[in-house]
């Protein structure tokens, strides 16, 4: 079997929103300001100091509790980066150090870069959030063709065209590329058009795509030519072959026990590229936070208006409903968390993560003008969280408000959840007898996820499945026509187990459906015998 890609999801986004809504501070002085057009709560003073002061314990307690091998972290206040160090180590058993230079894969956080990308181009007139997709991808399909007409850009970046969570990761997972994704969304069963929130990674690089094509170039051109050369982000890429050449790069580690990570696995999002495959520096990241914090300047030159941008920061769709009366929603902007601070302060976020490998977060509060993003090399355990949440509850009020590492840790357990029907069972003792594995071999078509093979091999079965068959895992007898398989993919965690259930007429098999591919899709997991 391949090996297991590694999940890009919005639970970390969202949980910073919720989390960071439920506390409240002891002192409710309200302020207007530092912040003329809304009331908040004053911040002690020097608080920002105060909290830079404090980071590098932050940091080393967090990393301590965790086992998170490695950690950058970059601060920019007034204007300029007031701190950027590195912790740790890039690779677990080797000396090199973490420095704030160290490129890390940064997950989902290309996502808000992305969206910075997009407002370039909003800037220049190339296009506009609410630019159709077909203006410039005329042969893009969902399933609704009014829907494939009217979808824009701006509806993609919010994740509420109605494409369903996860949608496409999965063809990601078995090796088809981006081509093959966008193409075959039309598939997927749409709810209701921008009246729901569904994140997507696919969504977000339609998006960009279309941007692109506008543009008359690829994505990663657009993205280094419009963003990271203008800001000087020198260690930044959206290639994955330009994070692989990088000499100062700090390796993903598996989390494999608590407080216990492993380098075993890679993660190459080209793909995805525009929704979870950029890899950055603090040290470049912290430009990027400056020009996001100024309105779109950087070192007194306008390279996204105020115009362009506001739109990526501002609520846009709900992302999460509150669990009860006293708790905030989670908002949506164009590739930007949006959120309030317990405080009253409007915050900016993402969390990016690869489940086997790392987490990543930044937070920035326009009327502090404050922002810090923390990388790490771990999978998500809600280290990069615990660590600007508990910074800006010293920004704010002066001192911690809770335990993150431990609320966050609780937040991020769905990473490892097993996945399938089969998860946490055994196979039954008076199971049926399966039919003569010849009855089973053969050639199975699904129009999404392409051809499927099923062959014998040492007297078990085998299923191959994606572009050449690239991806395969061996089916075990079961009970009677159903078998199980360990699940391949970024949603398949330690544990995991899916049936594969093949049905017959007579003594005939006429179709095979994997369980674990009816989770995204709304039940396109099966394939019909094609020979």
């Amino acid at each position: 079997m391949h090996k297991r890609y590694i999940v890009v999801t919005a639970l970390a986004a969202a949980m910073v929103t919720v989390l960071a809504g439920c506390s409240a501070p002891k002192e409710t002085t309200i302020v207007n300001g530092d912040a003329p057009s809304q009331d908040v709560l004053a911040m002690p003073e020097g608080s920002v100091d105060s909290a830079v002061k404090k980071l590098p314990e932050i940091v080393k307690s967090v990393m301590e509790r965790t086992g998170v091998p490695g950690v950058a972290v970059s601060v920019v206040h007034g204007g300029e980066t007031v701190f950027a160090e590195g912790y740790g180590v890039r690779k677990k058993g080797e000396e090199a150090k973490v420095d704030a230079d160290t490129v890390f894969q940064i997950a989902s956080v290309s996502k808000s870069l992305g969206a910075t990308v997009v407002a370039t181009q909003v800037t220049q007139g190339v296009v506009d959030w609410t630019t159709p997709i077909t203006d410039s991808l005329p042969e893009f399909e969902l399933a609704d063709p009014w829907i494939s007409e009217h979808v824009t850009i701006g509806d993609f970046y919010s994740h509420r065209t109605g494409l369903p969570f996860a949608a496409g990761d999965s063809l990601e997972d078995i090796g088809y590329d981006r081509d093959y994704v966008i193409d075959h969304l039309k598939y997927q069963t749409l709810a209701p058009f921008r009246a729901s929130y569904a994140y997507a990674n696919f969504g977000i690089t339609v998006g960009a795509e279309a941007v692109a094509k506008a543009a008359g170039t690829d994505w990663e051109t657009l993205s280094d030519e419009q963003l990271y050369q203008p800001l000087g982000m020198d260690s930044t890429s959206s290639r994955h072959s330009d994070f692989v050449e990088r000499e100062n790069k700090a390796t993903i580690h598996a989390k494999v026990a608590e407080k216990d990570f492993e380098p075993l696995y890679e993660r190459n999002a080209d793909p995805q590229s525009p929704a979870g495959g950029v890899s950055s520096s603090v040290n470049d990241m912290a430009k990027w936070m400056e020009l996001i914090l100024a309105g779109g300047t950087y070192e007194g030159k306008e390279l996204v208006s105020e115009e362009a941008l506001l739109p990526a920061v501002t609520s846009e769709n709900i992302s999460s409903h509150p669990q009860a009366m006293d708790q905030r929603s989670g908002t949506y902007g164009y590739g930007f968390g949006v959120g309030v601070q317990p405080s009253g302060r409007v915050n900016l976020s993402h969390s990016g993560a690869f489940s086997l490998g790392a987490a990543t977060n930044f937070q920035m509060m326009p009327s502090a003008d404050v922002g810090i993003v923390v990388l790490t090399n771990g999978g998500p355990v809600g280290a990069p969280e615990a660590i600007t949440a508990e910074f800006l509850d010293i920004v704010q009020f002066g001192h911690s408000t809770r335990d993150w590492v431990v609320d966050y840790s609780h937040a991020m357990a769905g990473y490892y959840a097993p996945a399938g029907d089969l998860a946490g069972e055994t196979a039954p003792a008076n199971a049926a007898q399966a039919k003569p594995l010849s009855a089973y071999v053969g050639e199975y078509t699904n129009d999404y996820y392409g051809p499927a093979t099923v062959t014998e091999e040492n007297g078990s079965l085998v299923v191959a499945v994606g572009p050449d068959g690239v991806s395969t895992a061996e089916l075990e007898p079961w009970d009677g026509d159903t078998f199980a398989f360990v699940p391949m993919g970024e949603n398949a965690p330690e544990g995991s187990l899916s049936s594969v259930k093949f049905a017959a007429t007579g003594d005939a098999v006429t179709s095979m459906t994997l369980d674990f591919f009816n989770s995204e899709t709304g039940l396109l997991g099966t394939w019909e015998r094609a020979d």
